[in-house]
């Protein structure tokens, strides 16, 4: 039996969809479906059912997932075994990060890293899924945990950064929503999770404010605020390095969570994944003081960030 067949299956068994199935694994769609379509044959058994909604399993491919499974553990364990060994400092390395303000700073960080290293290939993600590193959905992955937090046990973690979430005004709508003057439309922009954003509001400087709208990622809720749609709670790492937005003249800063380096154990010595793991690390250490909530950006206009060797910062305005 061909292990990629095998792959393609477990694929639509899990997601229900050629197309879906097929993003996952990064191929075509009818790709999925030949691979599947090839397998039954071999099989002699028809292990999916046909209809509108998509593939379900058959009594067969019900039969058949658990032992599918089996070989994709035994499979992902052999690949990390063997990519463990590698002492070269080259080929790719799957990083994932949690969101693509943090893949910003990373990104800058690590050029010097890869123009160092040009046979280690970097592939980076933005996604705060939590990939499966046992399976070697992503070699490196940096998480956010709450206070207290900890990885996995059958994972490496490494705490790098706090993760600081401050209030933030538009400067150009300012006036409008300024939560000190009375009168004001004042409102909170709000993620889809109405529940966490209301306990955030109870315990700030204005929990009289009403939380508003339904935004699903940090970006399009930096979008809303930017349009003067609302006030914002962010993370500093994301609200200080924004031209438009300033801190409220009562910020309330919290320390919400920490951002983590996560690894598997069976590739700690490998040389291109321990040298990126380095490189990762050092990058985000390196701005922890923008993760702190070091540096206010109260005036209008985007200051430039100067970490000092203390590793707070100095602002210059620009």
């Amino acid at each position: 039996m061909d292990w990629n067949d095998v792959r393609h299956f477990l694929a639509l068994a899990r997601l229900g969809s050629v197309r879906a199935a097929g993003a996952s694994l990064g191929v075509s769609h009818s790709t999925v479906a030949r691979r599947v379509e090839a397998l039954e044959e071999r099989l002699s058994t028809r292990l999916f059912d046909r209809n509108r909604d998509g593939y379900v399993l058959t009594v067969a491919g019900r039969q058949m997932l658990p032992v599918a499974e089996r070989v994709e553990t035994e499979m992902a364990a052999l690949e990390r075994g063997l990519a463990g060994q590698d002492e070269r400092l080259a080929g790719a390395v799957a990083v994932t990060c949690c969101d693509t303000f943090i893949s910003d700073l990373l990104i800058s960080e690590l050029t010097p890293f890869c123009r160092q290293y040009p046979d280690i290939e970097l592939a980076f993600t933005a996604d705060s899924r939590p990939f499966d590193l046992a399976k070697r959905e992503a070699d490196i992955a940096l998480r956010m945990l709450a206070i207290g937090g900890q990885p996995p046990e059958f994972l490496i973690g490494l705490k790098l950064a706090p993760v600081t979430v401050a209030s933030y005004v538009a400067t150009r709508h300012e006036a409008l929503l300024d939560p000190e003057v009375a009168g004001t439309k004042a409102r909170w922009v709000s993620f889809e999770d109405r529940k966490t954003i209301e306990q955030l509001i109870a315990g700030s400087s204005y929990p009289h404010i009403k939380p508003w709208g339904a935004f699903s990622s940090l970006e399009l809720l930096v979008q809303a605020a930017r349009q003067g749609l609302g006030l914002a709670m962010l993370p500093t790492y994301v609200g200080d390095r924004e031209p438009e937005l300033r801190r409220l003249a009562k910020p309330d800063l919290r320390h919400l969570a920490d951002v983590w380096l996560v690894s598997h154990p069976d590739l700690r010595d490998n040389a291109r994944f321990r040298a990126t793991r380095t490189a990762v690390a050092e990058g985000l250490k390196a701005h922890a003081w923008l993760f702190r909530g070091d540096c206010p950006a109260h005036a209008p206009g985007r200051p430039k960030f100067t970490p000092d060797a203390s590793g707070g910062a100095d602002v210059q305005q620009s």
